[in-house]
């Protein structure tokens, strides 16, 4: 019998965290040829990924130009991947959550005949707008796909709404599985001013905020809410991994540039990000991702979104949505950061996205779907 060839394609640094570990649990398996293919959607954040996590694709698609726009992103991802899968010949393709780079992935798959696995699937926040363009990306790679794997039960009920039950797995968060890898006490940062910082003194506030929902006034007003927070309070250092995009350095440099206890940094390796994360006070973010990473390490998040699609935190009270509104961003800083009951109440480590055994449930379930073992039990918080 000759072995499964399962492609995983993905582009952008969160996909390439949550995937790694997935790609390498696929290599170990026996009866499966594990296939990466990157598009590179995001050149250098994926690269430090890549480097992390010592894996070297089978292809790279090297799409990125200057100040890239969704249709280029798309087009681009498309045509490449006509070459790729012609050449690979998977039997499967896997794509992450709710990129460009994930649609144009599944469309491909779906011209070529190929069956799709979408990993982290059934996330919703019913605003197609909201996140732009990850709620549509979402959508229509559920209409497409052909395996759901799914963090938690929560993502298969909204599945399970829209009419999707055949081939639908609760697996857990396959971000978990990473974090398994790259949170050690004894890490050393490899950006210096990390391993300066003082941890036992003061209060790291861990920041990202890029999204594009968010560019305009949101992300003014979310700017200038982090630049009363720092300057508010002196027993707090405010860390800023500044995002590549021109629109959010601008804005970030603008606001918060020269401010004493304000560090904007280079993207960090994902690595450096996770063991940050462990050590910080508190993290606020318009990101995914760390909603996720931040509860299972104990930390409290303030999502600087109106919305999410990740409310199992938000019930397990250890995220809050904070929203883009200037003053109650700066509210809900000020209550963590100076009255211990309220930052107690929220950094009890709760981790409603898995137990580090995703990857393996996934791996398990594309064996069982082409006939070659036995269906994986579903993951239960």
């Amino acid at each position: 019998m000759e072995n499964l060839r399962i492609m995983s394609v993905f582009g952008t640094r969160p996909e390439a965290i949550k995937m790694a570990p997935l790609v390498k649990e696929l290599a170990s398996r026996q009866g499966i040829d594990s296939i990466c293919c990157v598009t590179a959607q995001h050149r250098e954040m994926l690269d430090s990924v890549l480097e992390v996590f010592d894996l070297k694709p089978d292809w790279d698609l090297d799409i990125m130009t200057p100040r890239q726009t969704l249709s280029t992103i798309t087009s681009k991802c498309l045509t490449g991947m006509d070459e790729a899968i012609d050449t690979l010949k998977p039997d499967m393709i896997l794509v992450h959550g709710d990129t460009s780079t994930t649609f144009a992935g599944a469309l491909s798959a779906f011209y070529h005949k190929v069956p799709v696995g979408h990993v982290e699937a059934g996330l919703r926040t019913y605003d197609k707008y909201s996140p732009y363009p990850e709620e549509m990306n979402r959508k229509l790679v559920t209409a497409i796909a052909d395996l759901y794997f799914c963090p938690t039960e929560n993502n298969r009920e909204n599945l399970r709404r829209e009419g999707v039950e055949k081939g639908v797995f609760v697996t857990g968060n396959t971000v978990i599985d990473a974090l398994k890898t790259t949170v050690r006490k004894d890490y050393h940062f490899t950006t210096e001013i990390l391993n300066q910082l003082p941890y036992g003194s003061k209060k790291i506030l861990l920041v990202t905020c890029h999204r594009r929902e968010n560019y305009g006034q949101p992300m003014e007003d979310i700017m200038s809410a982090l630049a009363e927070i720092a300057r508010t309070h002196g027993d707090v250092e405010l860390v800023y991994p500044v995002h590549l995009s021109p629109v959010v350095q601008e804005c970030a440099r603008r606001h918060l540039e020269g401010i004493d206890n304000v560090h904007l940094i280079a993207p960090l390796a994902a690595d450096e990000m996770h063991n940050l994360m462990a050590r910080c006070y508190l993290v606020l973010t318009d990101s995914g991702g760390l909603q996720e990473e931040a509860p299972a390490l104990g930390k409290p998040v303030l999502v600087l979104r109106r919305e999410t699609e990740r409310p199992e935190a938000v019930t397990a009270g250890t995220v809050k949505l904070a929203g883009v509104d200037r003053q109650a961003i700066i509210a809900m800083a000020h209550s963590l950061i100076t009255d211990p009951a309220a930052y107690a109440a929220m950094a009890h480590a709760v981790n409603p996205y898995g137990d580090g055994a995703a990857c393996r449930r996934i791996a398990d379930a594309i064996l069982w779907h082409f006939g070659r073992g036995e269906k994986p039990e579903d993951f239960q918080a």
